[in-house]
């Protein structure tokens, strides 16, 4: 047995479908076993507040070791995951294809599928996670769902704490008037036929989020992929399913598996290409998704034909090369590379594709935001997703960068409430970009 993996991260399928994945006996043997490989090793100890709090029931126990400690306990430690694979993909030396078969995020997966299946879920994520719903439901009444939603508005924000769980100052996503959807059928850009890249084809993913909250960043990917002789086609069959994999639904995220790919299926069959504007859906249907219906043809395909945003910008770039043109940002980006974006296992590709921009410093940050989706925005874990971001304010304030921008438009968003927090009016920029909305303001 070797001490440590020498092999790339490998992970997987996910065995959700047999019996024993939801077996309460057969989920502490497991848990009980990773937990033991965790405690001797002890090098995700500043990862997230998940690996703390494990070690502190051990440490506190009365032997000192994990066999006195209550199995109930381990609940705090599955609470603190926030699903980010960092542990799984940077840290862990005992991932597959190792001996020891540790991946502590699906681990952590397995017990809130358990979880769900026991109806333990709260009013609140049960809500909070029906984001196709959520969406047009609120781009139908935007004035009135983004009034109630402002963090400013005690009047609603106070009850939908006791109700919901969701903390009172945890910034929620405005709704916009129109859906992406809708906007880029009567305002679809002309395409550059004297591009480089004219020949291009992509279907845009738009994501939920994109969809209802922020289509300023679909637009923003359209003018440019439209400059660079990129034609476009929008599919949008339904969520990705990364709301209801924190939550455990994981039979919702094989039925979105299976709609998306045969809805695309077509486009795939024609040569397009599936672009993807945020990483943690970029990371679902490259890599959650083919783990959990690994028998697939159809999602297995589109897996391999998916991109990340800034990734295929960085392709474009590297081999038929971008259209001349863009100018510098004066005041320099400070840029934050998510952890789906990491875990995606590509590079930094934000940073590799706004290097393109000339005259203009880019400082980069790789470190957790502490947002985790519809995690960081719950009561019982606001304040510690604020503590574990505080790091990166702190990089951002002492860059005094004119643009902050984050791939993840949701840490983005927690980003700037954060500087919002601890810096004076005026002192700090209190909103962040998509990248791809600084390369479109450089072609401007």
């Amino acid at each position: 047995m070797s001490e440590s993996s020498t092999g790339a991260p490998k992970r997987l399928p996910i065995d959700w479908q047999d019996s024993e994945f939801t077996d309460d006996d057969s989920i502490e043997k497991e848990t009980r076993r990773i937990f033991d490989v965790c405690h001797g090793c002890r090098r995700c100890f500043n990862l997230c507040d998940s690996f703390p709090r494990l070690f502190d029931l051990i440490d506190q126990s009365e032997s000192g070791e994990l066999d006195s400690v209550k199995t109930d306990d381990f609940s705090s430690v599955v609470d603190a995951c926030t699903l980010c694979d960092m542990c799984f993909m940077t840290k862990c030396p005992y991932v597959p294809p190792h001996e020891f078969n540790i991946d502590f995020p699906h681990l952590m997966l397995r017990h809130r599928v358990a979880d769900f299946k026991k109806n333990k879920n709260s009013l609140g994520s049960k809500i909070i996670t029906k984001t196709d719903r959520n969406g047009k439901i609120g781009c139908s009444v935007s004035s009135v769902a983004n009034f109630v939603n402002n963090r400013k508005n005690t009047l609603t924000r106070v009850p939908m704490e006791k109700v919901l769980g969701i903390h009172r100052n945890a910034e929620l996503p405005k709704f916009a008037k129109k859906t992406f959807e809708k906007q880029i059928k009567k305002n679809k850009p002309i395409i550059n036929q004297n591009a480089p890249g004219y020949g291009r084809k992509v279907v845009i993913f738009p994501t939920c989020f994109v969809n209802y909250n922020s289509p300023d960043i679909g637009l923003s990917a359209e003018k440019v992929l439209a400059l660079n002789g990129v034609s476009t086609s929008t599919v949008y069959p339904s969520c990705c399913g990364m709301p209801q994999l924190e939550s455990g639904d994981i039979e919702a995220v094989a039925k979105y598996a299976r709609k998306t790919s045969l809805d695309l299926l077509p486009w795939l069959d024609k040569g397009f290409r599936v672009v993807s504007f945020v990483p943690s859906c970029s990371l679902m249907m490259k890599s959650e998704w083919p783990l959990i219906l690994p028998n697939d043809a159809n999602v297995k395909r589109l897996s391999k034909s998916t991109f990340d945003i800034c990734e295929y910008m960085v392709d474009l770039s590297k081999n038929e090369g971008l259209l001349s043109g863009l100018k510098p940002l004066d005041g320099g980006i400070t840029l934050h590379i998510s952890c789906h974006s990491r875990a995606q296992n590509m590079g930094q590709k934000a940073a590799e594709m706004l290097r393109n921009i000339p005259e203009t410093q880019i400082d980069v940050i790789e470190r957790c935001s502490g947002h985790g989706g519809s995690w960081g925005v719950m009561k019982d874990n606001f304040e510690l997703a604020t503590k574990i971001g505080r790091p990166v304010v702190k990089k951002i304030e002492n860059n005094q960068s004119e643009f902050i921008s984050s791939e993840c438009p949701l840490a983005g968003s927690h980003i700037a409430q954060g500087l919002e927090s601890s810096q004076s009016e005026g002192s700090a920029p209190k909103h962040s970009f998509h990248p791809i909305e600084l390369l479109s303001k450089s072609y401007s």
